[in-house]
């Protein structure tokens, strides 16, 4: 009998390996959810946090805000300078700047007349067939 068990060959996946493996799938996919939503909420968290850092800088900003609007001599200050405020008896001046042209909004001169304008004169222009710029020659024309 010695000689039949010893002829016999094993398989190469044995019942037990592949319970084993299916074991180790199981338990693979128990812990797949929980640990991504795990990473979820460490994410959540961390976000929520910086959420908290930035309210709490914004209101400490306000406290102060209110501390200085409490302040009468930083009202006076502020009144004088952005809403030209006197007290009774005093005279304001408000120094205009030397005549530069008008400017617009980002310190360039403005146009002498407005784009439609300079859009309206050029189809007109087209329309009646002068052009400011140069003609370009015919190709087939002999050079001068």
């Amino acid at each position: 009998m010695g000689t039949v068990a010893a002829g016999r060959i094993r398989p190469a996946l044995t019942s037990r390996a592949a319970i084993l493996g299916l074991v180790i799938c199981v338990i693979a996919l128990s812990l797949a959810y929980p640990l991504r939503e795990y990473i979820t909420q460490r994410a959540e968290i961390a976000r929520l946090q910086e959420q908290r850092s930035r309210a709490q800088e914004s209101v400490s900003e306000l406290k102060k805000r209110k501390e200085q609007l409490q302040d009468p001599t930083y009202i006076e200050r502020e009144a004088r300078t952005r809403l030209h405020y006197q007290y009774p008896g005093e005279r304001a001046y408000v120094v205009i700047p030397a005549d530069r042209g008008e400017q617009t909004d980002d310190g360039d001169p403005a146009p002498a007349e407005p784009w439609f304008t300079k859009l309206w004169k050029s189809v007109k222009g087209a329309d009646e067939g002068g052009s400011t710029e140069e003609q370009v020659p015919d190709a087939d024309a002999p050079p001068d």
